[in-house]
């Protein structure tokens, strides 16, 4: 049996997911920004999801958010299929947009890794040699002086959304503090964070590629350098060696009590309550589970 993931309220994320072969599907374009920080928007809002910040490069993408009623799987299913849909369609293809298997959520255990998370999100297009600052970058990127403030708004794309369909006409998506930053603190001491990552990339990689012929590469094109292959795919980030053991050890006790009363379950017992975290069975088939606290 494949290993259930663990879903818990008010648990908060790096999330990532990359395209198929790593090809340029998301890279910048006014379509392309519009119409993922529309679906966004749309999906935190229907899904009570508290983003606080996003970063899309043109082969992948990262977003650090809290997850208060446990629906990140229902969440990224929404945002995922549409996007695949939306920009598929405005490149005039049809095949696979995502990579299999490449979604990636990891719970960020403290409000540390959570800054760290943040900072290493924000970095990204320097750490990856395409500009010299994240704020140079002509994808969706965002800014940490909007944590708290102003919020991002978006209004639907015309080509692919019907007027007349579900979705609202635009849409606000506003980054909300993680838990256990108030919202000047998390803004300064990200932008320190940032500052101090993107530093030292610069030092490391030297030149970039630039704004210019990061918008004029192919969509259909990819990164020369090979990919990492069989990489560790980790569910928890900790950067405190005892509770990233304390954050596992839970994780394998939610894995023993699942495995444990889903036997029960199909051996017929009634009245089986699944561990707090459970979320296809909660979901879909309404099974009883404990309640957190």
């Amino acid at each position: 049996m494949t290993a259930p993931r663990q879903v818990l309220p008010f648990a908060t994320y790096l999330v990532t997911r990359r395209c198929a072969q790593r090809q340029f599907f998301l890279k910048p374009s006014r379509t392309t920004n519009a119409t993922f920080l529309y679906l966004l928007a749309v999906a935190a809002r229907r899904f009570h999801i508290q983003v606080h910040a996003f970063c899309v490069l043109s082969n992948h993408f990262h977003l650090v958010l809290t997850d208060p009623h446990a629906l990140l799987p229902a969440f990224h299913q929404f945002l995922d299929a549409l996007v695949a849909r939306a920009v598929n369609a405005s490149l005039g293809r049809w095949e696979s947009f995502w990579a299999p298997s490449s979604y990636s959520a990891v719970r960020l255990v403290d409000a540390e890794d959570i800054l760290d998370k943040t900072a290493y999100t924000l970095a990204n297009p320097v750490a990856a040699g395409l500009v010299r600052s994240g704020r140079q970058w002509p994808g969706l990127w965002s800014a940490p002086e909007r944590v708290g403030g102003e919020g991002y708004k978006a209004k639907r794309p015309k080509d692919f959304f019907d007027p007349k369909g579900c979705l609202p006409e635009q849409e606000v998506l506003e980054l909300t503090p993680p838990p256990g930053f108030e919202s000047e603190e998390f803004r300064e001491r990200l932008t320190a964070a940032l500052a101090e990552r993107e530093q030292d990339a610069v030092r490391e990689r030297g030149s970039f590629l630039g704004v210019e012929r990061v918008l004029a590469q192919e969509p259909t094109g990819r990164p020369r350098s090979g990919e990492v292959r069989r990489g560790l795919n980790p569910r928890v980030a900790a950067r405190d060696k005892w509770k990233r053991i304390e954050a596992l050890g839970r994780l394998v006790d939610f894995l023993r009590s699942y495995r444990a009363a889903w036997k029960a379950r199909q051996a017929g017992q009634t009245g089986v309550t699944f561990p707090l975290g459970t979320y296809l069975l909660r979901v879909l088939h309404q099974v009883p589970c404990a309640a957190s606290g």
